[in-house]
């Protein structure tokens, strides 16, 4: 067994280099531009980029997909649909057992806004795009649903046949005895929760570079993918490849992730597969418009949580309903969202019994994937809003309420009811800091002053466990355990650091984690320099994953804030197994033991005598100079790779019971808010927030990585929520409508800490990077509740919903108002007005109906096809906004009055959008030869809805109407408009181009 060996002096004087805020390595490079993105890495020639065409509807049927057209565009080398890619591919693992695939690409039938119906491949993006543009698909629209609930509800559509009732998975667990616990209980609180869908949105979006080997059957693949590695086998699996065939490269930086890049893994294998079929290498980068409306966003969950009370306010059991609602396709390693958090049930809360029922359920949505926080913020919503309403049943102080049901201090490590094992904490000690130094006493006396003045102000609290390192058996708890016993066990978390030296004795460090961020390459400089006695500049740190020649597990990646606790733990692990072997080596050149040996300040010394002393790089360097001359026991030095994982993290036993991660962090919140009466709009007047993360390697990095945490909270509480129609229609795919928090909304929160360190990981550190997202969301509600009065409160906190609970809703219509009937799900345009025009009536109706004329008039009109004398098809090419698109208008005639009146009724469908409408005109003499129309129109718009260009969408419809007729008076000989004018073609078409086309 080799020593550790630790370094004494290191660094600067007897001050370790873990624990300072030294200078970032990362930034020089990031901040003057000079990152190696995935964009910015060059390719090889002849690679070609591919684009990727999108349904415009939430759950259709694809009857065809002609795309001749397509393909004879020049420089367009393959257009591939779903028979294509399964020729090539099978189906993606789906995340429980259950006759259901999941391809990366529609087959037969599309089941969410923005699903890829076909790849365009061509030697270039924008002719991809033009060729994607010339794709004709004819789609039969089926009914679709959007909410959990209604999803499991008798007749809704059914999404999988191998879901019946769209249903997924139905667990139900018992811990302790819940049912004595609420028959005994003097009081029962319940609460309903339905938590919104809301996504990460990084600088960077997806990005894939894939290209096949026919003669090696392999695949290489350069993607901005985090991890966890598992999902290696899976994109194996669905390439129809061994592991060893896959190989998999993540670039040197990635612009930001918080869990989303995780979900690019079925792009890896829709890319790959257009590799081989072109058989050449194939780039794709997402835009921003797709990866708001088809990456992968966090679970939108509805959950009913009870609690049985005493009259003192310790919640004696819980139970749980949660019905967690995964998207279109259940795919791996969902529905992780739903139990990475199942030992945490209970909190930061000593209760000993618990009920759980889980339901996953399936919807037309996006898929959902990992998101920052991951299961955090839907379970504390629930359990931290209960707490709150109790202490108001009750007549209880909430911070009173919450303290009282604190784990105790010496209770720890704490074995939760659902199987969590809690490693380390103080939670009193915390909680009395935070409201000491966050002077909580002084923010009460300022809202009783403001309450006294008619203002609206209120305080919230939370306290949460903030879990890190996940388990990999933790997932397996949706399986019974005679299904876990078939499957065989899974479990732990295998974290992996290899420690190299090079001739001339320097150090490189390697890890298999993908940094989006962090500043791993610091951190790692600064464990490692600390072992060796050097300084972090001269360690060298490659954090780029490479699956051919890296040693990696299926538990890497970046995720579940893992890498201070298990990654860089497992580094310093690494280092001091070659610190122990150079001590051997050492030892033997200076005739001591090697327990006198030390690592200070560059060199290897006798410890009682510092003079006796070799340099440290002469040392590192022996086993390549001179192998031979090293002492028998010492080994070799040049590289050491180390995979550890910890023995506490096991499978899940026999009664379910899961310690889902390794070490748990402690948060408590606390805010005051104020509501301006008139607006509606929630102002944080003070933000405190302390953490427990265990020992601090980097303090200003882990500020950094609450104030982010606390940013992206910021918004899922007060701005962000993915929106859909009732038709699935996406409502939010662009900034302008998912709108994200800036340094102008973000208050400075008050960041205090306390460190227990964990006695699990090697450097007793443990996550912090996804705290504030499972706390800042129900701390704020919370407060904003206590300001307001009200019991009930949902996601986010935007004044028009806040409105609604302390106005009530809109009030009707005054009685005999007229009301046009909506259609569910639609974006309506209505419209009426007159235009004049020269020429006799007859003149102005046969223009009407010349298929020339109408081309020429049309804005953006390709070209107009009579079928029959009452029916018309167009090809429109219009774009509004960030948007152009080409979308093909279908149009007939009835209730023919030639040349008085006539009826028009049609639709349109573009790439990403679609629409109907119908109109009526009537043309009539003006006295002064010429003609006036006057129209009346009704227009629905489904697809991506109202998300680009949603803002200007009746104006913007009123302008291409106005072109229209100006086009069609100058064709007639001069007039004029009055209040917009209508034109079949140009509404439908715009209605559809105004939610997709080219980006």
């Amino acid at each position: 067994m080799l020593q550790a060996v630790k370094s004494a002096n290191p660094g600067h004087g007897d001050e370790p280099w873990v624990g300072r805020s030294i200078e970032r390595v990362e930034d020089a490079a990031l901040l003057s531009g000079r990152g190696r993105f995935i964009d910015d890495l060059g390719v090889a020639p002849g690679t070609l980029h591919a684009t990727i065409l999108r349904s415009p509807h939430a759950h259709a049927d694809i009857l065809s997909i002609d795309a001749e057209a397509a393909k004879r565009l020049p420089g367009v080398a393959a257009v591939l649909t779903g028979s294509d890619v399964k020729a090539v591919t099978t189906s993606l693992v789906v995340g429980v057992k259950a006759p259901v695939e999941c391809w990366p690409i529609a087959m037969d039938r599309v089941r969410y806004v923005g699903e890829p119906v076909a790849v365009v491949v061509a030697t270039d993006r924008a002719r991809a795009e033009d060729a994607a543009e010339l794709i004709n698909v004819e789609y039969r629209p089926r009914g679709a649903v959007v909410d959990p609930l209604g999803a499991i509800a008798a007749g809704a559509p059914v999404l999988h046949d191998g879901f019946p009732g769209n249903l997924a998975s139905d667990r139900a667990f018992r811990y302790g005895e819940p049912e004595k616990a609420f028959a005994d209980a003097p009081h029962r609180f319940s609460i309903d929760i339905r938590y919104p869908r809301n996504s990460c949105t990084p600088i960077e979006t997806y990005g894939v570079v894939a290209s096949h080997d026919a003669g090696e059957g392999t695949y290489e693949v350069l993607a901005n993918f985090q991890g966890p590695f598992s999902i290696h086998t899976v994109i194996a699996r669905a390439l129809k490849v061994p592991g060893n065939r896959l190989r998999l490269r993540t670039p040197p930086d990635s612009g930001g992730s918080f869990g989303v890049k995780q979900g690019v893994f079925p792009y890896i294998v829709l890319i790959a597969a257009a590799a081989r079929i072109t058989g050449r290498p194939v780039k794709w980068i997402e835009d921003r418009l797709e990866h708001l409306t088809a990456s992968v966003s966090a679970t939108n969950r509805a959950t009913t949580l009870s609690a049985a009370v005493a009259a003192d306010g310790k919640i004696l059991a819980l139970d749980w309903d949660q019905v967690e609602d995964c998207g279109a396709h259940l795919r791996a390693p969902e529905p992780a969202t739903l139990y990475r958090m199942h030992g945490n049930l209970t909190g930061a809360y000593d209760i000993s019994h618990v009920k759980v029922r889980n339901r996953v359920v399936v919807t037309n949505k996006t898929p959902t994937g990992l998101n920052r926080g991951f299961g955090g913020p839907q379970v504390y919503f629930a359990l931290e809003r209960l707490v709150h309403r109790i202490a108001i049943g009750l007549g209880l102080d909430p911070l009173d309420v919450i303290k009282r049901n604190l784990i105790v201090s010496g209770a720890f490590p704490y074995r939760t009811a659902t199987g969590a094992l809690l490693d380390s904490g103080n939670y009193q000690e915390a909680v009395a800091r935070a409201v000491e130094q966050g002077r909580l006493a002084e923010l009460k006396a300022k809202r009783d002053a403001a309450r006294a003045e008619g203002r609206l102000y209120g305080i919230g609290f939370t306290a949460v466990v903030e879990p890190s390192v996940s388990n990999m058996g933790y997932i397996t708890t949706v399986l019974t355990a005679a299904e876990r016993r078939k499957a065989g066990p899974k479990n732990g978390a295998q974290a992996t650091a290899t420690v190299g030296l090079d001739p001339v004795g320097s150090v490189t460090v390697h890890v298999a984690s993908v940094p989006q961020g962090q500043g791993h390459r610091t951190v790692l400089s600064q464990v490692v320099a600390d072992v060796f006695g050097l300084e972090p500049k001269d360690i060298r740190v490659n954090t780029e994953i490479d699956t051919a020649k890296d040693a990696w597990s299926i538990a890497s990646g970046n995720y579940a804030s893992r890498f201070a606790a298990a990654v860089a733990g497992t580094a310093k692990i690494a280092a001091e197994r070659v610190a122990g072997k150079l001590a051997r080596i050492a030892a033997s050149q200076l005739n001591v033991e090697a327990a006198d040996i030390v690592f200070a300040k560059g060199f290897v010394a006798s410890k009682h005598n510092p003079e006796n002393r070799i340099a440290f790089s002469r040392v590192a360097a022996l086993s390549h100079w001179s192998p031979g001359s090293l002492p028998d026991d010492a080994g070799q030095t040049i590289r050491e790779t180390v995979f550890w994982t910890p023995p506490e993290l096991t499978p899940p036993d026999d009664d379910d019971r899961i310690n889902s991660s390794l070490c748990h962090g402690f948060i408590f919140d606390f805010c005051g808010v104020e509501i301006d009466p008139t607006k509606l709009e929630t102002r944080i007047d003070r933000y405190v927030t302390m953490h427990d993360c265990g020992t601090i390697l980097h303090p200003g990095m882990v500020n950094g990585q609450i104030r982010g945490g606390f940013t992206q909270a910021l918004g899922a509480a007060l701005l962000e929520e993915y929106a859909y129609a009732e038709d699935g229609s996406f409502l939010t795919g662009t900034l302008a409508d998912y709108l994200l928090p800036t340094t102008t909304e973000v208050p400075e929160p008050e960041i205090f800490h306390m460190e227990t360190p964990s006695p699990f990981t090697p450097l007793g550190a443990k996550g912090v990077g996804e705290g504030n997202c499972m706390s800042t969301p129900v701390c704020l509600a919370n407060a904003v509740a206590d300001a307001l009065g009200i019991a009930d409160i949902t996601l986010p906190l935007v004044p028009a919903r806040l409105a609604e609970l302390v106005r009530g809703a809109e009030p009707p219509p005054p009685a005999g108002a007229a009301v046009a009937p909506a259609r569910e799900g639609d974006r309506r345009l209505r419209g009426e007005g007159q235009a004049v025009v020269k020429g006799a009536p007859e003149q102005v109706w046969a223009m009407l109906l010349d298929p020339a004329t109408l081309q020429s008039v049309i804005p953006g009109c390709q070209r107009v096809d009579k079928v029959t004398d009452t029916h018309f098809r167009a090809d429109v090419t219009l774009g509004i906004g960030p948007v152009t698109g080409r979308y093909r208008a279908d149009v007939e005639l009835f209730e023919l009055d030639p040349p008085r009146a006539v009826t028009l009724r049609g639709g349109a469908t573009g790439a990403l959008g679609f629409g109907s409408a119908e109109g009526r005109i009537t043309l009539a003499p003006d006295g002064n030869g010429g003609t006036k129309l006057t129209y009346s129109y009704d227009a629905a718009i489904g697809g991506k809805v109202a998300s680009i260009g949603g803002r200007l969408l009746d104006g913007a419809t009123r302008v291409i109407i106005g072109q229209f007729f100006t086009a069609l008076a100058r064709k007639a000989g001069g007039g004029r408009a009055e209040g917009g004018s209508f034109s079949p073609f140009a509404l439908l078409a715009k209605a559809a181009g105004l939610f997709g086309g080219r980006r």
